[in-house]
């Protein structure tokens, strides 16, 4: 609910009467408009919508007045409304949106167990201590020549980070070249595999990507290690949750009797008038 709208509602019309000192549940009848109920659960969803910090700080009662208003209003002005086929279709999609959320949140509502996490933290990190990470620098320029001038400069005695800081035109130029560590799988692939064939210390050729002609330098080399499950906890327990929610997704639409109706014809999605039917 909108500061806009509570702060219509409020300008409009007196504070209603104090909040019942019965209401036990959601279910609470706290006023009637025409016979049509409004319950204390209406107002708890209400005030969880209120988005605005200073309202959502108002003394209970205030609010209390200003929302009970805002529903009394709401039901009276929605009574006199025809339901005609936008309506209704407006309310089928609110009301399947909301129960298939809560369905979401009931599923993601249990935390993975330990062993869970530990199976996906081995399963994410099976491959550590194995993947060999490079820490490299280059030069990058618009030509082969260029690139082979610049290599003999450095084998001549030329400050490798000097001359890529004066010559490269990469976004690692102004950092004197250093790409700090990478995997090769992060670079493309002649890039990758010119420092794979480097060792540390040596300078390549003049290697051609997309980029332009690179120039590079291999400081070091090392095997990935595997964080510590305590530090990515919290992520690892994200991606376990998210995928019991698709599971448990694809699960209820499999048992679904799903029944496509053919022959309708997809232009008629411009149809607007339809809406208007009742």
């Amino acid at each position: 609910m909108t500061r806009s709208i509570l702060l219509a509602a409020a300008l409009i019309g007196a504070p209603m009467a104090a909040a019942p000192a019965l209401a036990q549940d959601a279910d609470q009848v706290v006023a009637t408009v025409d016979g049509q109920e409004i319950t204390l659960g209406q107002m708890i969803v209400m005030k969880q919508s209120i988005q605005d910090p200073a309202m959502a700080e108002m003394p209970d009662q205030a609010l209390w007045d200003l929302m009970l208003d805002q529903l009394i209003r709401q039901t009276a002005v929605a009574a006199s409304a025809t339901e005609d086929a936008g309506v209704r279709a407006q309310l089928e999609l609110q009301r399947r949106n909301t129960l298939a959320s809560a369905a979401v949140s009931q599923i993601a509502a249990t935390d993975p167990t330990d062993a869970e996490l530990q199976a996906t933290y081995d399963q994410l990190f099976q491959d550590a201590g194995s993947v060999t990470e490079y820490n490299a620098a280059h030069i990058l320029v618009d030509s082969q020549e260029k690139a082979a001038e610049l290599k003999a400069e450095v084998e001549g005695g030329a400050d490798f980070g000097d001359v890529a800081e004066a010559n490269s035109t990469g976004p690692s130029g102004p950092n004197r070249g250093d790409l700090g560590w990478f995997a090769a799988d992060q670079m493309v692939p002649p890039f990758a595999e010119a420092v794979a064939a480097l060792e540390p210390g040596q300078i390549s050729d003049p290697v051609e990507t997309e980029f332009g002609w690179h120039v590079i330098k291999l400081n070091e080399t090392r095997l990935r290690e595997a964080p510590p499950l305590a530090e990515v906890r919290d992520q690892i327990s994200q991606m376990v949750l998210r995928e019991k929610v698709e599971a448990q997704i694809a699960r209820l639409v499999e048992e679904a009797d799903v029944q496509k109706t053919e022959g309708v014809d997809p232009a008629r999605l411009n149809d607007a008038d339809l809406l208007e039917s009742e």
